[in-house]
């Protein structure tokens, strides 16, 4: 491919990238090897060069586009090297014409500002755009003693993240013996930190009421030592189903998986009432803490959806109490910037439930935000996350 037809592919994939963010389809990540599957002409330096100019364009432009070549001539205009590439050639995208229309520049679209936490501010959004890097959680089922830092000497620790390893972006990791051997995870430190604040131990009965592939669910077991009840429920059966080979490849083999039916979760979680010294809701929520891995995911987001995730959290919220035994912990978590799903969404449970108190976590990580703690990338070096520990009385 020439350049100019590496930027014409570009254009393509961004207008079904605009598509998918508007009637919610699948992601950047999938649109992309769709794309080059259907083009096995296109070389590994080709396939590079598009997926850069892609995400260069997404990532300058926090408004959705109107077109995959506005937002290019959006990154055209900033990059004389990409402004080059519109020349009008068999194969590449025609010349730019006067008043056609662009793609502003922004960090985060205009209607989400408002509602984002006082701690974003423009150290924060810029953050935002930024490439995050890879991090590992050594675990601690395979390799009790074993020193597996000197697998990646490239690797750097994580203050406040003890298993926490953190390797450059794009680190071929499942391509190593540790990852095949299940020495490591692939984790972000914000995510360890938030299962370390559970603080789960050797005997306790956990729920990680919505684990979807289990991330979380694993590291719990590693803190339990594989000993106890873990129990990893979600109500969407291709993400559960996700958690058997890896924990098998941990050596998690005691976790058991809770496939919950939406509109019947009372009854299924009937038999845990009141059982669980602690419970993890790791609830669905807007995702503006993970702007770094999916900057498109600014152009699925509307009032709307935020409003349906807000009400949502607050019915999960509801039910995970139910599960919670008298004196255990409640930690609720969100990848969220946003304060009505955090600091907002905790005011509003305690206000409507009784014997609930905010346990407050030791040495946090973070920042103070309402009654619990938020990372944030640039503070923190960490996707951005709310936590909380409340306690039952």
């Amino acid at each position: 491919m020439t350049p100019a037809a590496r930027a014409q592919a570009a254009i393509e994939v961004l207008d079904e990238i605009i598509a998918a963010a508007r009637d919610g389809g699948p992601a950047a990540d999938t649109l992309i090897a769709r794309y080059f599957k259907a083009r096995r002409y296109a070389g590994a330096k080709d396939r590079r060069a598009v997926r850069d100019l892609v995400y260069r364009a997404v990532r300058r432009t926090g408004e959705r586009p109107v077109s995959g070549r506005a937002a290019l001539i959006g990154l055209a205009r900033e990059d004389g090297d990409v402004m080059a590439l519109f020349d009008g050639s068999v194969r590449g995208p025609a010349a730019i014409t006067a008043g056609e229309a662009t793609s502003a520049g922004s960090a985060i679209p205009a209607w989400i500002d408002p509602h984002l936490s006082p701690l974003i501010d423009a150290t924060e959004r810029a953050a935002l755009l930024e490439r995050a890097p890879l991090d590992l959680r050594v675990n601690r089922l395979r390799a009790p003693s074993l020193d597996v830092a000197a697998a990646f000497p490239e690797a750097s620790q994580v203050a406040g993240a003890p298993d926490a390893l953190r390797l450059p972006e794009g680190t071929a990791i499942e391509t190593t013996r540790a990852w095949a051997d299940g020495l490591v995870e692939v984790q972000d430190a914000g995510s360890q930190m938030i299962v370390a604040v559970c603080g789960a131990a050797p005997g306790m009965t956990v729920v990680d009421l919505c684990a979807g592939a289990g991330g979380k669910t694993l590291a719990l077991a590693a803190a339990m030592e594989g000993k106890g009840r873990l129990i990893a429920a979600d109500t969407v059966l291709s993400r559960l189903n996700r958690l058997p080979p890896r924990a098998e490849r941990a050596g998690a083999d005691f976790i058991e998986l809770l496939l919950l039916d939406q509109s019947r979760e009372v009854e299924a979680l009937a038999p845990l009432s009141g059982v669980a010294d602690i419970v993890l809701v790791d609830a669905p929520c807007s995702g503006t803490g993970t702007w770094r891995r999916n900057p498109e995911a600014r152009w699925r987001l509307t009032q709307a959806r935020l409003d349906r995730l807000v009400a949502e959290q607050a019915r999960i919220l509801d039910l995970s109490a139910t599960v919670v035994a008298s004196g255990g912990t409640l930690v609720y978590a969100v990848c969220s910037l946003v304060e009505a799903e955090g600091p907002g969404q905790v005011a509003a449970f305690l206000s409507r439930s009784v014997g609930w108190t905010v346990d407050k976590i030791m040495s946090p990580p973070g920042r103070t935000s309402g009654a619990g703690v938020m990372l944030t990338p640039a503070h923190d070096g960490t996707d951005g996350f709310f936590m909380v520990r409340l306690k039952k009385a």
